[in-house]
């Protein structure tokens, strides 16, 4: 597992596409929160807080985190490298876990810079230092708890097609239903006024939850219930193109 995650990181960074994610994420959050006029410009809203950074970057991410998982196994079924990936003395699970760790370094790296954006609202805060660390504590690990559920669709999308484009696509389109979906759905009010929430079953709810600063076990086991669910979905078509 570990050469397979070391060999994905020297690939990310062997080339742009590293340079480049990390670059377009932090220049798109940083265009929007301090330059750009709207909603998302922290120094127009008169509040000085972070919640327009943990508001737009699911949405950077929906479709930046496809662009780092979409040939991962993509570009292996079009080369004809996985059929010696394989071969090689690694289970399944090792090669899926493997991809998938070196496309949660990369969102972590990413993510990273972004600590700089606290030290700027400490700065701006009147009286200075007055932070809510535990609201933004719970919205990084929110965070990265979202980039890990995207990046687990994102591999799953990634071993259905051999074209990167067509797994690009439906992963944001994935990501999208999996974030947004449920909680339009739940407007519509289709499922009566009962006790069960249909928005709780998207990763929308549970990622404002978090970002509360209240770190619920609930939403813990969510999140890693989902990865889960789409790491053995890949694994388990892996081991059909195996066994074909």
């Amino acid at each position: 597992m570990l050469a397979v995650l070391k060999k994905e990181i020297n690939a990310f960074f062997a080339s742009p596409t590293g340079y480049l994610v990390i670059g377009l994420f932090l220049v798109v959050n940083g265009l929007f929160l301090w330059v750009f006029k709207g909603e998302y410009n922290i120094l127009d809203s008169g509040f000085a807080n972070l919640e327009p950074f943990f508001t737009l970057a699911p949405w950077v991410f929906l479709f930046l985190i496809p662009a780092i998982t979409m040939k991962s196994f993509s570009e292996e079924i079009k080369q004809g490298t996985l059929e010696l990936l394989i071969t090689k003395p690694l289970t399944t699970v090792e090669l899926v876990l493997g991809k998938y760790l070196g496309a949660i370094v990369l969102i972590l790296l990413a993510i990273l810079p972004t600590l700089l954006y606290i030290v700027a609202i400490w700065y701006l805060m009147s009286p200075g230092g007055n932070l809510d660390s535990g609201v933004i504590l719970g919205s990084y690990f929110g965070l990265v708890f979202l980039g890990a559920c995207y990046a687990a669709i994102g591999i799953f999308a990634s071993i259905l097609s051999p074209n990167q484009i067509v797994s690009f696509i439906l992963a944001i389109f994935l990501c999208f239903i999996a974030y947004f979906a449920f909680e339009a759905l739940a407007t519509l009010n289709i499922f009566g006024s009962g006790t069960f929430g249909v928005e709780e079953l998207g990763l929308n709810a549970h990622y404002e939850s978090i970002s509360r600063g209240i770190i619920d076990t609930r939403d813990v086991i969510y999140f890693l219930s989902f990865i889960f669910l789409f790491l053995a979905l890949t694994s388990f078509i892996l081991n059909k193109k195996k066994q074909s």
